[in-house]
């Protein structure tokens, strides 16, 4: 066989094994778990609407300061209401298994379940920051065309999401993977008995800190699809985040930036 036989060879072997790795489900959903989350410490700003019946029927401002554990790789994170006011400086503190409500009114933290609800159907463990590819398990990945939020035809990934933790939110999700970006286009979540939860669509990527990221998560209800939240991310910025304030003891000290 030949030098320039060998290469063929070499070559036709190595993009095989490449478009094998590149159809992993596990892979595919960690890089779309980049195009929503940087892989730095951040903060930015999520401002949540409720809608019924397409009327807005309640509406809510979080700053969110997140960096992922050095071991885990899962974020923690730090959420403060800013608005409205009657909740304005109350803190989410999500650190590990942990998340833990806190008021300065009470002075007092709680324990909270990621699945309890924060603002129509967004819960607590919709706010805060989550790299999937490490509470869930993609077990399956097909081709298949799907509509997003916009109405526009997206060849995709459909991936089958299993939870592979006790800390995960949800039992099982699927999830539509843009085939040419990793780009997520929509998700819907279930209970434990397949009941549908809730569906999310990506929507209005914009450049953030150098590659085009989803600024809006919405949400519909399972059983009720005029019941709607719309989650708009703003001020996404790269910044240091102490380890300080994730640590539970810290809430009744932390003072906003």
């Amino acid at each position: 066989m030949s030098v320039k036989t060998h290469f063929g060879v070499f070559a036709l072997a190595f993009s095989l094994c490449s478009l094998a790795l590149a159809l992993e489900p596990q892979a595919i959903l960690a890089a779309s778990d980049v195009v929503r989350n940087p892989d730095y410490p951040f903060g930015l700003t999520n401002t949540l609407v409720e809608y019924r019946n397409g009327k807005q029927t309640d509406t809510s401002t979080l700053s969110i300061y997140s960096k992922a554990d050095d071991k885990s790789g899962q974020f923690r994170s730090l959420i403060r209401y800013v608005a409205p006011a009657r909740d304005a400086n109350k803190l989410i503190l999500f650190s590990g298994k942990d998340l833990w409500f806190y008021d300065p009114g009470s002075k007092a933290s709680i324990r909270m379940s990621p699945q309890q609800r924060l603002l129509g159907q967004a819960s607590n463990g919709d706010v805060v920051t989550v790299n999937l590819a490490k509470d869930y398990q993609a077990v399956s990945a097909v081709d298949e065309d799907t509509q997003d939020g916009d109405r526009q035809t997206k060849q995709s990934y459909r991936l089958m999401l299993n939870a592979a933790t006790a800390d995960a939110t949800y039992h099982h999700i699927e999830m539509w993977i843009e085939r040419a970006n990793n780009h997520p286009v929509k998700a819907r979540f279930y209970t434990d008995s397949g009941k549908l939860l809730k569906s999310a669509y990506y929507r209005r990527y914009e450049k953030q800190l150098g590659i085009d990221r989803p600024t809006e998560t919405v949400i519909i209800d399972g059983l009720d699809p005029t019941w709607v939240t719309v989650m708009r991310y703003s001020n996404l910025v790269k910044r240091e985040v102490p380890e300080l304030w994730l640590q539970r003891d810290y809430l009744p000290r932390f003072k906003p930036e």
